[in-house]
């Protein structure tokens, strides 16, 4: 290791990792920035996404997750949002952060965990960004909870970006995309998903059906993070024209 290396990693250990400021007691992230992060307080009990009030959310009642259930530590919001910007722009170093902040609820949520699988990027994303961030998450977990991380899972086919797409348009963008490398991980096994953020869920929900299929026996997800709508983004252009011309039927008059 180069002493710029050394320093930059030393420096790491002393400051925190939101605002910069000097840490004495070994933490990464400050007590100030820690009672200004958005952790969940009430949540739909199948997404696992903020709600005003206690029950299960709308959007679910409509369409529930592809997964049994799942949780995240803070809404991606503020600070922490910023964090997973952060993790997946080459600062590898904060899936042990995510992983402070979030390994207790991991294990009050997800008390039967049993492997905790990454959510796979392509060679060609993985070589592009050096890192899956995902993978590093889950083991940064797993050191703090004693839950196995199994890099099972693989993604063999690219995607077209998927940032602006709701959650049908991202399903079926990820159909046949992933595939189980190492069945024995998961056979038989409480799969939890790991991934540093949840948008609209279907990433989760196409891999949670792959996991299936491979015979694992329970399949939750877990993020850092979670977007508080399913449909971020909005709906598409042609829905809005479709409900649009819907709602001029009902209004205008027939043509005598």
């Amino acid at each position: 290791m180069g002493f710029s290396e050394w320093f930059r990693e030393a420096r790491e250990n002393f400051t925190c990792d939101v605002c910069g400021r000097e840490v004495f007691a070994g933490e990464r992230v400050c007590e100030k920035c820690l009672r200004g992060l958005p952790f969940h307080r009430t949540v739909c009990p199948l997404c696992g996404r903020e709600v005003k009030e206690e029950g299960v959310c709308l959007e679910c009642k409509e369409e529930p997750p592809g997964v049994t259930r799942a949780r995240s530590a803070c809404e991606h919001e503020g600070e922490a949002s910023r964090l997973v910007v952060r993790f997946k722009r080459r600062k590898k170093y904060l899936a042990e952060t995510l992983a402070e902040l979030s390994a207790s609820a991991l294990l009050r949520e997800f008390p039967s965990a049993e492997v905790l699988v990454p959510v796979p990027m392509t060679k060609r994303a993985l070589k592009k960004r050096g890192y899956n961030q995902a993978l590093a998450f889950a083991e940064a977990l797993g050191k703090r909870t004693g839950i196995a991380a199994a890099d099972a899972a693989e993604k063999v086919k690219e995607t077209p970006s998927q940032k602006t797409l709701g959650r049908k348009d991202r399903a079926e963008n990820l159909t046949g995309c992933f595939r189980i490398a190492d069945r024995a991980a998961v056979k038989e096994k409480t799969v939890v998903i790991v991934d540093d953020t949840m948008t609209t869920g279907a990433t989760a929900a196409v891999l949670a059906r792959v996991l299936r299929r491979a015979g694992a026996k329970g399949v939750f997800l877990f993020t850092f993070t979670s977007v508080t709508r399913k449909e971020p983004f909005g709906k598409k252009e042609e829905q809005k024209r479709g409900m649009g011309s819907k709602k001029r039927n009902k209004t205008e008059k027939p043509a005598e």
